[in-house]
């Protein structure tokens, strides 16, 4: 977890830096600030910093060093649990895929029709995705 704290928080800091250079770059060169790509990566720091500080809270909060810091920690040393999951789910591709329909949809110029075809999709793999333990087979 350290090394993503760091990571982030140099993300952070890179993109305030840039954010800066490039804002008082085109004040400068054009007389005013282009306020779509100042406002983008000024954000882009404000997001890397909120992740950052996130992973610094959660660190402290588990009191200190865990098990994938130490340098001389096994495989067997961390948790076994980490979650549950779904190997032979097919509701993710379902729903990335009527995701990326919509979004197709809305970057087409006349593509309304996609997205309004589409968008059904989305609550559907929603749906499925979160009951599939409920019903058939795999049923709890």
């Amino acid at each position: 977890m350290k090394s993503s704290i760091v990571i982030f928080g140099l993300l952070t800091a890179y993109f305030l830096l840039i954010g800066t250079i490039y804002t008082l770059w085109n004040l400068g060169l054009h007389g005013r600030i282009e306020w779509a790509g100042s406002t983008a990566i000024l954000l882009s720091a404000g997001l890397t910093g909120f992740i950052a500080s996130y992973l610094v809270l959660v660190h402290r909060k588990q009191g200190g060093e865990l098990v994938e810091d130490t340098l001389d920690s096994d495989i067997d040393d961390g948790d076994p649990e980490i979650g549950e999951f779904s190997p032979w789910s097919w509701w993710p591709l379902v729903l990335a895929f009527g995701a990326s329909l919509v979004v197709l949809g809305l970057c087409i110029g006349n593509g309304f029709w996609l997205t309004f075809l589409a968008l059904p999709l989305v609550p559907v793999a929603v749906v499925g995705w979160i009951y599939e333990y409920y019903r058939g087979h795999f049923a709890r």
